[in-house]
Formats: C-alpha cells, sequence, structure tokens
C-alpha cells in the first residue's frame, strides 16, 4: 500500500505569500519568518513572489487569484487580527478562516493558515518574534511540507 508524507523540501517549486498591510508591525515580521523558512528549504528568492493586500479579510481572494494565475506550488497567507471591544474581529477571523480553506479547495492548491487571532497587541508581536516559534516560518513550514506531498502524489505510478 503506498504511503505518502510530504517534507520540507523547495527545491525548484513556486511560492506565494499573501501578506496583510494591516498591523504590518506584525506582519512584516511573519513575512520575515516565512522568507527565512523558505530560503533554508532551497527556495530561490525569485521564486517566491509577494502579494500585499490591505487586510486579513483581502486574503482570500488574492490567494484564490495568485493561485490561479500565477500556479504556485503553496500559497502562504498571512495576517494578523487583534480583538478589540466589538464582535469585529469574530467576523474578519472565521472569514479569513474559511476563506482561505475554501480557496484551496476551488484551486487545488495548498495554503497555509499563518493569520494570528491574538487578543492583544503583546500577544501579537511574540507570535511573530524571530526564531522558530515565528507562526509566519511555521506557515511557510506547512505549506512547504504540502507542496512536497502534492508533487510525491502526483509523481506516484
Amino acid at each position: 500500500m503506498p504511503t505518502f508524507a510530504g517534507r520540507p523540501d523547495g527545491v525548484g517549486l513556486r511560492f506565494a505569500v499573501v501578506v496583510a498591510r494591516w498591523n504590518d508591525f506584525v506582519t512584516e515580521r511573519l513575512l520575515t519568518g516565512a522568507r527565512e523558512a523558505l530560503a533554508e528549504a532551497g527556495v530561490a528568492a525569485d521564486d517566491i513572489d509577494v502579494v500585499w493586500v490591505p487586510g486579513a479579510f483581502e486574503l482570500t481572494a488574492a490567494a484564490r487569484h495568485v493561485a490561479a494565475h500565477r500556479q504556485p506550488a503553496a500559497v502562504i497567507c498571512l495576517g494578523c487580527v487583534i480583538r478589540g471591544g466589538t464582535p469585529h474581529f469574530e467576523y474578519i477571523a472565521a472569514a479569513a478562516a474559511h476563506g482561505i480553506s475554501d480557496a484551496a479547495a476551488a484551486t487545488g492548491v495548498p495554503m497555509a493558515f499563518g493569520v494570528l487571532t491574538t487578543d492583544s497587541v503583546e500577544q501579537a508581536v511574540e507570535r511573530a518574534a524571530p526564531g522558530p516559534a515565528n507562526k509566519g516560518r511555521e506557515a511557510a513550514l506547512a505549506a512547504l511540507e504540502m507542496a512536497s506531498l502534492f508533487r510525491a502524489i502526483e509523481a506516484a505510478p
């Protein structure tokens, strides 16, 4: 029985990173973590498209569009939604999560969810700090693994 598993190997693969500008003091750090993980996995800098969008709500449309038109091996979605005093947080967080999942299903392109949903600025900054716990890095590693998995499945007899 065939068994398939992905690994963090991006040599020869193209990736897209869709990044929300809202809370860019956090999302720029997530992007740095993602770029570092992709580089460590052998992805050439020219094989990484970075797409900036206004906020987390817009990640979905851009992820779907870049998947369809640039045909990356995977799309990494990065954003930061910090809870406030209104229900807006819940709507945006849910829309981003469902939308990214729907975009992946509609396009067949793996999409990594690197959208922070935190209760405070401090929590967001902590999750975007340099190092192995950076959530942008973690999203890139998930994207690398899924791209590698899909490549292995497609190459199987």
